[in-house]
């Protein structure tokens, strides 16, 4: 398949990519590279730079390229910075989605992956949560994503097309053979952070809240090797190819770890001390966020192979001791 990956040169989507190429498919990376990098897009990939809300481009992009399916990755993902510039991430989450859909339809392109996330559900009672459960965002960040998720349903229904929604839990990880991983130098993804204090790029960290309805106090989330979610794209990408119907799925394992039980596994598997210092709560954060898999699971066949902490740390210590030492060379 001809699959254009929108966000392709991102932490995520690039690791699309990789999983394209090592399947035998044919990825064409579209990417603004506001926070993606031209080096992160391997060698005979073609990349399009420019922006999703560009009809015509991306029309173009489609059409030239031959496109059997669209992975849409590119999206703001703050959700302090969703809080104070909503329309900001309703501009680029929602409204330039729009766009892309439309030129898909307009270029006839029938197989359509969207990666969405679970702070579509916001504070729920059902732990762990279901693709059912009620859509209630807390944030901005959120509810950009679910009036996509109901945009691209509508579109689907008019225009015969088929999507998978993947509701994404807590990304974390690389690829474990060191060809890609995150590489955003101010990014806020919590296991980044801690490892960038371990390593002495950061003289400390915070943890936002001390006082959630938790046993230790602070945050819990479902943590996700990027891998695995990816595993989980193809086979979302194999499912429409094979004839198979919409569907809406969680990634994730289905337990969760809180804030400080990560900084903990940091240290264990740094060797090094994290100085974490308890803050106020953030704008925009549930309590607790664990995923029901049961549904990725039965209807794509998923099943996941890096579902421990320790390892999701440790691959995502030696990506960023990479970065930190080319970065000293330059």
């Amino acid at each position: 398949m001809n699959v254009l990956v929108t966000g392709g040169a991102g932490y995520i989507g690039g690791h699309m990519v990789l999983a394209l190429l090592d399947a035998g498919h044919k990825p064409i990376v579209f990417d603004n590279l506001s926070t993606g990098f031209r080096w992160s897009v391997p060698e005979g990939v073609p990349l399009v730079v420019g922006d999703i809300g560009d009809f015509e481009l991306v029309l173009r992009t489609l059409q030239t390229y031959q496109i059997d399916a669209i992975a849409h990755f590119a999206a703001k993902l703050v959700v302090p910075e969703s809080v104070t510039d909503p329309l900001g991430y309703y501009l680029n989450n929602t409204v330039k989605s729009r766009s892309l859909m439309a030129a898909a339809v307009a270029a006839g392109v029938k197989k359509f992956v969207f990666s969405s996330t679970a702070a579509v559900y916001g504070n729920t009672s059902d732990k762990p949560i279901g693709e059912d459960a009620p859509l209630a965002p807390l944030s901005p960040y959120g509810s950009s994503k679910q009036l996509t998720e109901v945009m691209l349903r509508d579109v689907a229904a008019a225009h015969d097309m088929r999507y998978v929604i993947l509701r994404y839990f807590n990304v974390a990880g690389s690829d474990p053979a060191m060809r890609h991983g995150q590489s955003t130098a101010n990014a806020t993804h919590l296991i980044k952070v801690a490892i960038q204090t371990a390593l002495g790029m950061r003289s400390h960290m915070e943890i936002f809240g001390s006082d959630y309805p938790t046993p230790d106090g602070t945050c819990i989330r479902d943590y996700i090797h990027v891998t695995d979610l990816i595993a989980a794209h193809m086979r979302a990408l194999n499912h429409l190819d094979q004839g198979g119907e919409s569907l809406v799925v969680n990634c994730g394992y289905g337990h969760g770890y809180s804030v400080s039980d990560v900084i903990e596994t940091v240290r264990k598997v740094s060797g090094k001390p994290v100085e974490a210092r308890f803050g106020p709560r953030r704008a925009g954060d549930p309590v607790t966020i664990v995923a029901d898999s049961t549904r990725i699971r039965s209807r794509l066949g998923w099943q996941p192979r890096h579902d421990d902490l320790a390892s999701i740390v440790d691959h995502s210590l030696r990506w960023e001791s990479m970065l930190r030492e080319r970065n000293l060379k330059l």
